[in-house]
């Protein structure tokens, strides 16, 4: 079997992935588990740009690495919080924790032997227009976008008001 150097991006794009997701969860630094939330992101972006979807990853890049880390990092730096956190990790909660480990990775290789997955099977459909994109997401219909992006407007209006409200506190 060839591997191809689309694969091998693809392969090191994902083992890096990985490692920063574990990395953002245990690191003992909130502001680093920010950082390396940015790297995980970046890594998001860089999958649908290698599997040829450009607008999602260019979406991926500018809303969530370019503003969604940038809120995270200016609410961490305004509130009072520790710099460091120390958890104390019992007995149970390392056994529990391996115990899922094991049946995630266990999951993870019987759906990679029983399912043929195949990198190079994405159809050459072409770009499609921006003004087909643009329909698609202010359309009302059935499969329109109205609906998520009203929701997330308020559920970003919400966090805004929510953090005037804290600094006014202060």
């Amino acid at each position: 079997m060839d591997i191809t150097l689309q694969q091998t991006v693809f392969y090191v794009v994902a083992i890096l992935m990985s490692v920063f997701s574990v990395m953002t969860v245990t690191t003992g630094s909130i502001l680093r588990a920010a950082t390396y939330l940015l790297f995980v992101l970046f890594g998001t972006a860089a999958m649908y740009f290698i599997l040829g979807y450009t607008f999602l990853g260019a979406v991926q890049l500018m809303v969530y690495a370019g503003g969604i880390v940038v809120l995270y990092v200016f609410s961490i730096l305004l509130t009072n919080s520790d710099k460091s956190i120390n958890l104390k990790i019992g007995r149970s909660k390392l056994v529990a924790a391996l115990f899922t480990i094991i049946i995630g990775a266990a999951l993870v290789l019987f759906l990679i032997w029983t399912n043929g997955f195949a990198l190079n099977v994405i159809p050459d459909s072409g770009e499609i227009a921006m003004r087909e994109i643009g329909h698609a997401l202010i359309s009302s219909d059935k499969y329109g976008y109205v609906l998520p992006f009203e929701v997330a407007g308020v559920l970003l209006l919400a966090c805004m008001i929510g953090g005037l409200l804290i600094a006014r506190k202060r």
